[in-house]
């Protein structure tokens, strides 16, 4: 297979090794992509293979294109904390109906009330260690 590589000169090689000052990591430049291991369970393996077979790809080639794949429809990552404190209002609004549903009927309101702040937000001793509060 003749051109499949590209031609590497000896200055080519040379030149990472000799860089002392360099901080990265040495490696010839092969003008290749860097090489990845992945560890897959065997029916995994199996499966991305027959993908590959069916699609005429090397198993490379198809572990890269699945992968693309699976990143175009992944949801994306949460980018402003407005869904997680809408998710812990809505937690704790839970939290105090399972509560309520729990105390004693007969207790006074100010008393169920004060149960469930104290369940809720914490004994005032840990108020400090909490991170969803402001310090």
């Amino acid at each position: 297979m003749v051109g499949a590589y590209p031609e590497i000169t000896w200055d080519d090689r040379s030149a990472d090794f000799g860089n002392k000052d360099s901080t990265a990591p040495v490696r010839r430049r092969t003008r290749l992509d860097p090489l990845s291991a992945v560890k897959m369970p065997e029916a995994l393996t199996a499966a991305v293979d027959a993908w590959a077979e069916a699609h005429h790809l090397s198993r490379s080639a198809a572990i890269c294109k699945l992968v693309e794949l699976g990143l175009k429809v992944a949801p994306p990552a949460f980018s402003s904390a407005q869904p997680v404190a809408s998710d812990a209002t809505r937690i704790e609004a839970l939290a105090v109906h399972e509560i309520e549903r729990l105390l004693d009927p007969a207790l006074p309101t100010d008393e169920r009330e004060r149960r469930i702040r104290r369940l809720t937000e914490g004994p005032p001793e840990f108020s400090r260690e909490r991170i969803d509060l402001p310090k």
